[in-house]
C-alpha cells in the first residue's frame, strides 16, 4: 500500500483539534466520554487525552446523528460500521424551504418564558419559523421533561454568568439534547463570554425578543448564513483510508503527450488538475506531520484533497477510454 492509500492510523490529536474537527464543544466531548463512553481516548505521558482518527471519524459520525434528532444514549453503543450504515442519506440541513421544519426552541429562566408570551405575536411556526416546545422557570421540572422535547435551540436565562458556572451550562445543553444553546445574559464578564462561545454557545445580553430567537433559529437551520459546501464536506471521514491513485506520474505523463489525433485538450488539462491536486494532497500531509497546532486542519484539507483527486481521476479515466488513449 502506497503513502497516499494510508489512512490516518498514526496521528492523534487533542481534545481542541478534535472539538474544531467535529464540531463537539470540548465540555460536551468530555461528558460524553464519561457518561456515555462514546470514545476512549489514550493519555500522554502527561495525562492529555489524545485521539486517534478512528475516534474523530466516530465522533464526526454521532455528531451528525445527534444533529438529526437520534438521542446520544441510543447511538454511543454503535460501532463505527453502524454509526456509517445509519448516518448514509442524512443532509446537514434541509435543501430548500419547503422541506424545513420548525426550529423548536425550550426557554429556561426566571422571566424570561412569561416575557416572550405577554411579548404580543406569538411565537409560532407560521409567525417566525419557530415551535415553543416548552417555558420553564424551574430547572428540575426542565431535566425531567427534556428528553422528551426534541428541542432545536435551548434559551438560558441567565442573571448572571461566572466562570464557575460555564461547566453546569454546558451539561445543562447536553442533557437537554439541544443541537444549540443561546444564554441570555444581565452580567457577566468578558472572560465567561469568550469561554462559553469557545463551546459553541451563543451569548447575548438581555433582552431578547420573538424576532430576534426567529433569526437565532434560521441560522441554525442554515435559511441565512450556511455555505452549501458545508454539506458537501460533511461526511470527510479521517477514519477511512485516502483513496488509492488511479495514475502515476509517469502514467499523468503519457496521456498528457498523447497523440496529436485527440480531438481537445481535455486530457491535457484533466493531467494538470489531477497534478496540482496530487502535489498538494503531498504538502497537506507534510504540513500536518510538521505543525501539531494545525494538525487538525491539514488533516482535513489531506482528506478533502484526496477526495477531490479521486474524483478528478475517475473524470480522466472516462476521458481515456473515450478517446482511446493508450498508457
Amino acid at each position: 500500500m502506497s503513502e497516499s492509500e494510508q489512512p490516518f492510523t498514526c496521528q492523534t490529536y487533542r481534545i481542541g483539534a478534535v472539538a474544531r474537527l467535529t464540531g463537539i464543544p470540548p465540555d460536551t466531548l468530555r461528558v460524553w466520554e464519561r457518561r456515555y463512553a462514546v470514545v476512549e481516548p489514550i493519555r500522554s505521558e502527561a495525562g492529555t487525552r489524545l485521539y486517534s482518527a478512528e475516534d474523530v471519524g466516530r465522533l464526526t459520525l454521532i455528531k451528525r446523528l445527534v444533529d438529526n434528532g437520534d438521542a446520544i444514549s441510543h447511538v454511543a453503543p454503535l460501532t463505527l460500521a453502524q454509526l456509517r450504515e445509519r448516518s448514509q442519506g442524512l443532509q446537514v440541513a434541509p435543501s430548500n424551504e419547503t422541506e424545513r421544519q420548525p426550529c423548536r426552541i425550550a426557554v429556561l429562566g426566571p422571566t424570561l418564558p412569561t416575557l416572550l408570551a405577554r411579548g404580543g405575536e406569538p411565537l409560532s411556526a407560521e409567525n417566525h419559523g419557530i415551535e415553543l416546545v416548552g417555558a420553564f422557570d424551574d430547572e428540575r421540572r426542565f431535566r425531567d421533561a427534556a428528553a422528551e422535547l426534541k428541542i432545536d435551540l435551548l434559551v438560558l436565562e441567565r442573571p448572571t454568568i461566572q466562570l464557575d458556572r460555564i461547566a453546569q451550562i454546558s451539561d445543562l445543553l447536553t442533557e437537554s439534547g439541544a443541537s444549540q444553546g443561546l444564554v441570555v445574559y444581565g452580567f457577566a464578564s468578558r472572560g465567561a463570554v469568550e469561554r462559553l462561545e469557545a463551546q459553541r454557545i451563543t451569548a447575548k445580553r438581555a433582552p431578547v425578543d420573538a424576532a430576534e430567537l426567529a433569526r437565532w433559529c434560521a441560522a441554525l437551520h442554515g435559511a441565512e448564513q450556511r455555505p452549501a459546501a458545508e454539506t458537501l464536506l460533511a461526511d470527510i471521514d479521517l477514519s477511512s483510508p485516502i483513496p488509492r491513485r488511479l495514475y502515476d506520474s509517469a502514467m499523468l505523463a503519457r496521456i498528457a503527450t498523447a497523440s496529436p489525433t485527440v480531438r481537445c485538450e481535455c486530457p491535457h488539462h484533466l493531467v494538470q488538475l489531477v497534478s496540482s491536486l496530487v502535489a498538494f494532497e503531498q504538502y497537506s500531509r507534510e504540513c500536518e506531520s510538521r505543525n501539531a497546532e494545525d494538525a487538525a486542519l491539514h488533516a482535513f484539507l489531506h482528506a478533502a484533497t484526496a477526495r477531490a483527486r479521486a474524483t478528478m481521476e475517475a473524470a480522466l479515466a472516462r476521458v481515456v477510454e473515450a478517446e482511446g488513449i493508450d498508457i
